[in-house]
């Protein structure tokens, strides 16, 4: 029995459709959904989603949400997602350099929770983007 896994952004739908299993950054480490899991509601973290479905691999760039795991539906409700052909690679790797500074740079005001976050979120960003060529993403 496969699994009902919905993505959502307050934009737009991303993905919605029967997988055979799930991974997602959960706030505190990465979660394996399969079905028949229990139910469960949890927050994201940032790093990348990935599901299987006919023996494919897909990646999604996860950047902080909600989710939320009932009978064999698993709801992804993101703050922000991109797939891998919408992530512009140079962009993010611009992004990854500017977020190092930041971080080894008190003297910018940053945060340092923040500083880090950001680079995090670059790096994910980086990761499901060079995924693009390997696996197909949906």
């Amino acid at each position: 029995m496969p699994l009902d896994l919905e993505v959502v952004t307050p934009e737009r739908e991303l993905v919605h459709e029967q997988v055979d299993e799930v991974q997602v950054p959960g706030r505190d480490g990465y979660l394996g959904i399969l079905p028949g899991h229990a139910a469960m509601l949890g927050e994201l973290g940032i790093g990348e989603l990935s599901y299987k479905t006919g023996g494919r691999e897909h990646y999604l760039a996860v950047l902080g949400g909600f989710l939320e795991v009932r009978g064999d539906h698993v709801r992804v409700l993101a703050d922000e997602a991109e797939k891998p052909e919408e992530i512009d690679l140079e962009k993010a790797r611009a992004e990854a350099g500017h977020a190092q500074v930041s971080v080894t740079n008190p003297a910018l005001g940053l945060d340092p929770a923040e500083a880090v976050a950001r680079v995090l979120r670059a790096q994910t960003r980086i990761a499901v983007a060079q995924k693009r060529g390997g696996a197909a993403s949906h």
